[in-house]
């Protein structure tokens, strides 16, 4: 079978190709998504993988960024090459460098992780559209948390990705509550700020559901996310359900704009960043300079 003959690349600005990669990780091994000096990261992991094929520092843009044990189905990032290092991965065979990085990216993260190997995977790799910003052009980010509440439900098989909560939780309880928090509003109670960050989001799905197996999954979804945010909604959630507080208390604490004691976050096993969605191709750049202008409006 011929492999596809390569595309001829489209120059972006400062003469760099922008290179999107789809990829999935267990975060259980990982300190988190982002680089920190002597701890294993997803994105250190990935950048030192990168490093070694393209025979330079590279540092790639992640669409959301997750802590310590938390999972990805739907990762997004992307990164810059020059025309020549984009044209080379193949090393002289007829064959897409797209096709040539996914296979010499995995085989690097293989030898790199070791005993890990398969806890990071790449899936698609491909020249971005014009425009395209991982983090800035995205629309919205979906996660996904499992909880099995009560002992019957504890599944030994599935205890590194769901929460294993003692307490029966009441899923109306937990909807009436969640359906009060969405909206663009600002996420300070629910949240660890960042300085010189916002807390604004627009939270556009807070729901939960309780599947044919007996375990409720949580379903998450805004334009983006501040730090620690879902599993501050969850662990809040969680006294709603578990009748402690009333569903309207999510929303006093929201109003309140502050953290205090019952400001409890979700363990980070059972979270999974499901998915990220962009739009077409000719709303991209124009979706991330929005995008940035928002961020820096309500910051400032």
């Amino acid at each position: 079978m011929n492999e596809p003959k390569p595309a001829a690349p489209v120059m972006g600005g400062g003469g760099f190709l922008r290179i999107r990669l789809d990829l999935a990780y267990d975060g259980g091994p990982f300190s988190g998504w982002a680089v920190q000096p002597g701890r294993r990261t997803v994105q250190g992991t990935l950048e030192e993988a990168l490093a070694m094929l393209i025979r330079r520092p590279i540092r790639v843009t992640v669409a959301g960024r997750t802590d310590a044990g938390v999972h990805a189905r739907g990762q997004v990032v992307h990164l810059n090459l020059s025309a020549e290092e984009w044209l080379g991965l193949n090393r002289g065979v007829e064959l897409d460098p797209a096709v040539a990085l996914l296979r010499r990216l995995r085989g690097a993260l293989s030898r790199g992780l070791g005993d890990l190997t398969g806890a990071i995977e790449v899936h698609k790799v491909s020249i971005a559209p014009e425009g395209f910003d991982a983090r800035f052009s995205a629309l919205w980010r979906r996660y996904s948390y499992r909880i099995a509440d009560g002992p019957a439900r504890w599944d030994p098989l599935g205890r590194t990705s769901t929460l294993w909560h003692r307490e029966t939780l009441d899923v109306g309880l937990l909807n009436e509550g969640a359906s009060q928090l969405l909206g663009l509003q600002d996420f300070r109670s629910y949240c660890k700020p960042r300085e010189g960050a916002t807390t604004i989001r627009e939270l556009q799905r807070f729901e939960f559901s309780r599947g044919s197996d007996g375990v409720i999954v949580a379903t998450v979804q805004a334009d983006a996310f501040c730090h620690n945010m879902v599993r501050s909604l969850v662990g809040s959630a969680l006294f709603v359900g578990e009748g402690v507080e009333s569903p309207g208390w999510l929303l006093d604490r929201l109003l309140a704009r502050q953290r205090d004691a019952k400001s409890v976050l979700a363990a980070p096993h059972p979270l999974v960043l499901e998915e990220v969605d962009y739009p077409s191709d000719v709303g991209l750049l124009a979706r991330a300079e929005l995008t940035r202008a928002l961020r820096q409006e309500q910051a400032g």
